[in-house]
């Protein structure tokens, strides 16, 4: 080989090329690392109606090292993400040096079992919320079920007068759901068959039944429409007048 010319000019252009692509390599290393291709501009594009905007600062600040070229956005986004109200993230760098940052928020629905919150699509999160919601206790994996029964069931009860405060999906799929008037609380027992079905029925028979004795002024606590043709109401307080014995 050290006596062919051509294998050895090959061989010197071959490691001349591997030598100036390492240098090019690494000049370009350097390069996309120097100051001049840091943010300096970071923006969040939406206004944040939930998520505390100086707690979001701070984890930009802290997880956002690196430069135009170098920054890991997937790091980042894992990060805001850990961020409570916090849903959805998406993240675009502008040249030269502007990020934008994109933060979707969950919008609460309920809350959920012992501490969490499911927001409108079903989505079970943690964060801290002092305002007024409805409470859903179900087994785990089923809030996006509660989630569309609950609008469901709303919709049939808001002509009746009655807000939907609270719905519960037992293990073995039993429905219940407790309901509040002006008059106080109303408990209605759907049971695990057609509750739907089941909820229609006591609205279309609403009127001439529970909303009478209601308008009339007795209290009604507790519905079981667990029947196959009718239901049963219970009147707190209410005690069956003895017969009288016949003469």
């Amino acid at each position: 080989m050290w006596d062919d010319v051509k294998a050895l000019n090959a061989a010197a252009a071959t490691l001349a090329t591997l030598v100036a692509l390492a240098f090019i390599a690494g000049a370009v290393a350097w390069t996309v690392r120097q100051p001049l291709f840091a943010f300096r501009d970071i923006v969040v594009t939406d206004p944040l109606a939930r998520a505390d905007p100086a707690y979001v600062e701070s984890v930009l600040r802290e997880e956002l090292r690196g430069t135009f070229f170098t920054l890991n956005l997937d790091a980042a986004r894992a990060a805001l993400h850990e961020v409570p109200w916090v849903k959805h993230v998406a993240l675009r760098r502008q040249w030269p040096s502007r990020l934008e940052v994109s933060i979707e928020e969950y919008a609460p629905l309920a809350r959920w079992n012992d501490a969490a919150l499911v927001d409108v699509d079903g989505n079970v999160f943690d964060a801290d919320y002092n305002g007024e919601l409805p409470q859903f206790d179900g087994p785990e994996g089923r809030a996006p079920e509660l989630a569309a029964r609950y609008r469901r069931f709303r919709d049939v009860l808001a002509p009746l007068g009655l807000t939907l405060t609270a719905l519960r999906m037992t293990p073995r799929g039993s429905w219940s759901l407790t309901t509040a008037d002006a008059r106080g609380a109303l408990a209605i027992e759907l049971g695990r068959s057609d509750p739907d079905e089941r909820l229609a029925r006591l609205a279309s028979n609403w009127s001439h039944t529970v909303g009478a004795l209601m308008r009339a002024g007795t209290a009604v606590d507790y519905v079981d429409m667990r029947y196959r043709t009718g239901f049963a109401a219970r009147v707190p307080g209410f005690q069956e007048k003895p017969q009288k014995k016949a003469a």
